[in-house]
Formats: C-alpha cells, sequence, structure tokens
C-alpha cells in the first residue's frame, strides 16, 4: 500500500527525562550530580559528522526539570527521592511528557520524527501523534525491546507478590510499598497497552521483537490468581493479533523474524528500539540492565531486516531510540550503536566500526 504523505526528511527530537523510581537507580543519580547524562548530544554528534544534514533536520527538546535528568545538577539532590519518582509516575508526569514531545512530532511533520530518549513511554507520544495523523489502519507498530512494556500495573503486581511468595531469592523486597497499590499509570512498562486500549495502536500492526519476558510455557499453566492475570495479560497480545518474535526466537535463526516482518502491509512503519535489547551482550549504557540482551552483530541483523521493510516500500513514519542511560552510556559503544541503527534504518548507511 502506497503511503499517502512522504515524509521529506528525518526531525531529530531529544527528551532527557529520567523518572526511574528504583532504589538502586536513585543511588546511582545522587552518585552522579552534575554529569548532565543527556544522550541526545552524543548521538546528534555522530550524526552530524556521518550524515548528509539536507537529510535531517533538528527539531526541539523537551524541557525537563532539572531533578529528572540523568546527572542532575548538585542543587537538586535535597529533590531526589524513591517517593518523588513514584508520585511523578503515578500522578500522570509520564504522560505530560509523552504529550509534549507528540506535539514536537505533529510540529516537525513533514520530516519523520526520530526522538533519541531516556523513559521509553516518552516513544508513546509520537507515536499516538502519527497515529492521529496517519490512522491507525495505516501505521504499523514495530518495537524492538527485552521488555514487552505493555503489562498493566496490577497484573505486573501480582506477579512480584508471586514471586516473593514463592521464590526464596526473589530480588524484590516485601517490606518495600511502591511495590503495592500503584494506580493503573502510563509509564515505560505500560505504554504500549494504554496506546492499544485508545485505539492508537491496532493490534494486528503491532510487531515486538527480541523479548526476553515473554513467560514460559510452564508460567502459562500456573492458575495462582497473581501470576495468572500477569500470564494472560501476554497471552491476550498474542490472541488480539500482535506479532511476536522473542529474544530466543532470534537466537534460533531469522526465519521467524523474516516471516513476521512479511506481513507489514501498511503504508507507514513506526520503529521503536529501546537500546535494552542489547543489554550486557552489545553495550551498557542502559537504564534496565536485568536482562541479556543480542549481540551487536544481532542488532545490526535486525536493523537490516528492518530496512528491509521500508526498502520494499513502507514509508517511515518515524523512529526512536530509548533507554539510554548517560551515567554509563560514555563508558562503552552505546551512543556509536545507537547512531548506526539510527543510521541503517532512517538513511539506509552500513554500520561504522
Amino acid at each position: 500500500m502506497q503511503a499517502m504523505e512522504q515524509p521529506t526528511k528525518i526531525a531529530f527530537l531529544g527528551a532527557a527525562l529520567d523518572c526511574d523510581e528504583r532504589q538502586e537507580a536513585l543511588e546511582e543519580k545522587l552518585a552522579s550530580l552534575g554529569l548532565g547524562g543527556d544522550p541526545f548530544p552524543r548521538v546528534m554528534e555522530l550524526i552530524r559528522r556521518e550524515v548528509d544534514p539536507v537529510r535531517w533536520q533538528e527539531a526541539g527538546q523537551l524541557a525537563v526539570p532539572a531533578w529528572l535528568l540523568p546527572g542532575p545538577p548538585p542543587e537538586a539532590a535535597a529533590e531526589l527521592s524513591v517517593a518523588a519518582m513514584v508520585g511523578f509516575v503515578d500522578q500522570g508526569g509520564c504522560q505530560a511528557a509523552a504529550d509534549e514531545v507528540g506535539r514536537l512530532a505533529q510540529a516537525a511533520w513533514p520530516a519523520a520524527p526520530c526522538l533519541i530518549a531516556v523513559d521509553h513511554s516518552l516513544a508513546g507520544g509520537v507515536m499516538a501523534a502519527l497515529s492521529a495523523r496517519l490512522g491507525p489502519q495505516n501505521l504499523s507498530v514495530l518495537v524492538a525491546d527485552s521488555h514487552t512494556d505493555a503489562i498493566p500495573m496490577a497484573a505486573l503486581a501480582g506477579a512480584i507478590a508471586y514471586d516473593q511468595a514463592t521464590n526464596p531469592a526473589s530480588v524484590y523486597d516485601p517490606d518495600d510499598p511502591y511495590l503495592r497499590d500503584r494506580p493503573e499509570s502510563y509509564n515505560a512498562s505500560s505504554f504500549l497497552r494504554r496506546l492499544l486500549d485508545q485505539g492508537l495502536i491496532l493490534p494486528g500492526n503491532l510487531y515486538l521483537l527480541g523479548l526476553g519476558d515473554w513467560p514460559p510455557k510452564q508460567a502459562l499453566r500456573i492458575k495462582d490468581p497473581r501470576l495468572a492475570a500477569y500470564t494472560q495479560a501476554y497471552a491476550r497480545l498474542k490472541q488480539a493479533g500482535a506479532g511476536v518474535v522473542t529474544k530466543a526466537d532470534l537466537a534460533a535463526g531469522s526465519q521467524k523474524l523474516v516471516a513476521l516482518l512479511r506481513r507489514i502491509q501498511t503504508p507507514y512503519l513506526y520503529v521503536s528500539l529501546d537500546l535494552d535489547l542489547g543489554a550486557g551482550a552489545a553495550l551498557n549504557g542502559v537504564r534496565f540492565r536485568d536482562r541479556v540482551g543480542i549481540s551487536e552483530r544481532q542488532l545490526y541483523a535486525l536493523a537490516a531486516a528492518v530496512r528491509g521493510v521500508l526498502d520494499r516500500g513502507a514509508a517511515l513514519a518515524g523512529l526512536d531510540l530509548c533507554e539510554f542511560n548517560g551515567r554509563r552510556a560514555g563508558a562503552d559503544r552505546t551512543y556509536r550503536i545507537a547512531a548506526n541503527l539510527i543510521e541503517m534504518i532512517a538513511f539506509g548507511q552500513e554500520p561504522r566500526a
């Protein structure tokens, strides 16, 4: 199907919002005061040097309160606490920020937005804006991520409670008040669920690649209601028509990935890359490293397969790379790999060493 509006170039957007409420993340942030840690200038430094400027533009950055930066200024230290981060998320802070990012994306069109961000939920603002403009029936959304990001908070809380009760080696603190009674907020682990519920993404147009958290078959057979609600949240995605290729599928070869990508028939494709897909294997400059991801070579193979969808006629409606940890990313190849993925998918270039 031919795209009705062909994007003219790529419009780069930045969003350094980091509202990670985990205690370990807060301690890391307090140890990095004054660092800044915004991934946007680091990635753009490479893009400016390596991509013809006729093909892209810079279209603005989200204004982020100082205490929510990856490495806040020292004067913001008093504002940093787990309670403050939880309050920001639970009171709709991620949704408001995503809406603002969506407005930046709308203003940049007909340039296709490329968001370089920390919190993955902000990508939902770009997806929503493009869906409203192009129509959800015309937009496929491909999300490459170690985590599914479509799980309701109540289901996640139930799974944590089950793990605490049955797993002697559980990493969850039973006395942590922030693991219980959380509202169904829009956040980095649930934003796709919100977009699906709002009809902004059609389940049959959603493609989830590289998932490392997909429940094993034996988990699907456990009847404990705390875990059953969690596993059924995954099962319902597939039942509704979402395409899924797990990390294990990728490790077994490219056949399932190639077959899934052939299903894409919409005129527009949005590509969302959570860099934790390469955590512990290709790179370490990401916020969540709880699951070992895929290698740098595998990341590029995935990017090449996605580029193949565009070469077959789909128009790139937009792109994002999220979940940078600017406190770590400069110590390895995270920024280099991110720029390579952008250059491969958006510009058809080869990855650089």
